[in-house]
């Protein structure tokens, strides 16, 4: 199926791995041109010629933090001298690590890591670079945060505290820029495999208690994002897609 995005310009922030660069991938065989955001400015130009060598289409790199004003203003810089955007997802770091229910963090340090890296940083992405995507109107923000804002899960305290401000943004935002066309939505996963999957705690039992019995895939959750930035979910706006396997008991 043909999504309609062939042509269109994507922004992805934290596109170089993971979860981000299965984004990147996905948008890129339906044609997307792409500009990358990361930290790592060898990754970026990596995995940016793998797509282009994969895919044909354009993809270029912006090397910069996520909790910098600075970058992001690089960032939207960069974009609109290409032409502008009419996609952006955001894919924020993970949080510090080990994680830890809610009375274990008793450092502040861990606290502040994940505040600049999962709310502050996104709220700066939200704010400079969606009205780049607004400005040529019908266009398509979607953020990649945790199922943990739904139903909070063990050992996820900074997670969900900090992505459920995240979520809150994004309903605020979906209000502000509807009348322009524009759409803003999560997807929420859990139990999907990533760079780190093999690292997480009690690993067995976690993918024991999705129903499907599995762990998700990148290329699952890339296939979602695909399709909320198409043409085909224009009237889809302000909500979260539950990426868990039926993980998440609650019931909205």
């Amino acid at each position: 199926m043909d999504l309609g995005i062939a042509g269109r310009r994507a922004i992805v922030i934290g596109g170089s791995q993971g979860l981000g660069y299965a984004v990147c991938e996905r948008l890129a065989a339906e044609g997307a041109e792409l500009l990358l955001f990361a930290r790592d400015a060898a990754r970026l130009t990596d995995a940016c010629a793998r797509l282009q060598r994969a895919h044909g289409v354009r993809a270029d790199a912006c090397a910069g933090d996520i909790t910098r004003a600075e970058d992001i203003d690089r960032l939207a810089v960069q974009a609109a001298e290409k032409g502008g955007a009419q996609i952006l997802v955001l894919n924020t770091p993970r949080p510090p690590s080990p994680m830890r229910d809610f009375l274990q963090e008793n450092d502040d340090a861990r606290w502040e890591q994940g505040y600049q890296q999962q709310l502050h940083g996104a709220l700066l992405v939200l704010r400079k670079l969606t009205p780049l995507v607004a400005a040529g109107g019908c266009g398509r923000v979607v953020a990649i945060t945790s199922a943990s804002v739904k139903q909070p899960m063990p050992r996820h305290a900074i997670s969900t505290i900090y992505r459920a401000g995240v979520q809150a943004a994004l309903k605020h935002l979906a209000m502000e820029v509807a009348a322009q066309g524009v759409t803003v939505n999560a997807v929420a996963p859990a139990t999907v495999i990533t760079p780190t999957f093999s690292t997480f705690h009690n690993l067995e039992q976690r993918i024991q208690a999705v129903p499907l019995k599995r762990a998700g895939k990148p290329e699952e959750l890339a296939a979602t994002v695909a399709f909320l930035v198409s043409e085909y979910a224009g009237f889809i706006t302000g909500e979260t897609i539950q990426l868990d396997g039926g993980q998440t008991l609650a019931l909205c």
